[in-house]
C-alpha cells in the first residue's frame, strides 16, 4: 500500500520473516526423487561355441532382448529398483551368446503422493538406470568377441500402461470366474505387503 507521497509503506519484519518461512516450507515439501548408489547386482555372460560358430553368426545374429523391471521397499521412503536385461543371440537355432543383467538402484523419494510411487518406480527409476545398463551389455559383448551391443531405448511408459492393461484383465477375468464359481469355491486371496508390481517387456533388434 502507498501514501500520498508515493512511498511504500514498510512491511514489518516479523511479516516478511513469516514469508520467507512459508517459501522456504513450501520449498522442502516439494515431492523429491533422489538416488543414493546404483551397481550391478548380477551379471552373465555366456559364449557356448566361441571356436566353432561361422564368422557370419558374430556378424548378424539373431537378437531377442526382454526387459523387466522389479522393486521394493527398503524403508518408508527407500526402495530399490532393479532393471533386469536378457539379450539372448542364435544363428541358424545354434546358440551365439547369452547376457544376463541385473543393475539396480537406491532412491529415496522425498513427499512424493502414495498414488505416484508405482509410476515414479517402474517409469522414471528405470529410466535413469537404463543407460548405465546399456553400457554394460555393450561393454560384455565386445569383451566376448562380438559387435558391441547397443540396445535401443526402452519406452518404460508404454511397459507400464502395458503392464496395467494385463492387470486389468486379468481382473476382469477372474472376476467373471468368480461369479461362476458356489460360494464355498471362492479362494481368499492375501495381498504381501510392501510389494511393487512388476512390469515386463520385450524387443528385438
Amino acid at each position: 500500500m502507498a501514501d500520498e507521497t508515493g512511498t511504500k509503506t514498510p512491511v514489518p519484519a516479523s511479516a516478511a520473516a513469516a514469508g520467507a518461512g512459508n517459501a522456504q516450507g513450501a520449498q522442502e515439501t516439494r515431492p523429491q526423487l533422489g538416488i543414493q548408489t546404483q551397481y550391478v547386482k548380477d551379471l552373465s555372460f555366456e559364449n557356448p561355441s566361441a571356436l566353432e560358430r561361422p564368422p557370419e553368426a558374430e556378424r548378424s545374429p539373431q537378437i531377442t532382448v526382454n526387459v523387466q523391471v522389479e522393486a521394493r521397499r527398503l524403508n518408508q521412503q527407500t526402495f530399490e529398483v532393479v532393471l533386469q536385461i536378457t539379450a539372448h543371440a542364435s544363428h541358424e537355432e545354434t546358440p551365439v551368446f547369452l547376457v544376463e543383467l541385473s543393475y539396480a538402484g537406491v532412491f529415496n523419494f522425498i513427499d512424493i503422493p502414495e498414488n505416484a510411487m508405482e509410476p515414479a518406480l517402474l517409469i522414471e527409476c528405470p529410466r535413469l538406470l537404463f543407460p548405465f545398463a546399456r553400457r554394460i551389455v555393450a561393454d560384455v559383448t565386445r569383451d566376448g568377441g562380438f559387435p558391441p551391443l547397443l540396445l535401443a531405448p526402452i519406452d518404460f511408459l508404454a511397459l507400464y500402461r502395458n503392464r496395467q492393461q494385463q492387470a486389468a484383465q486379468a481382473q476382469a477375468s477372474e472376476a467373471v470366474g468368480a461369479e461362476a464359481r458356489p460360494p464355498e469355491a471362492e479362494p481368499t486371496f492375501v495381498e504381501p505387503a510392501g510389494v511393487v508390481p512388476t512390469v515386463d517387456g520385450g524387443g528385438g533388434d
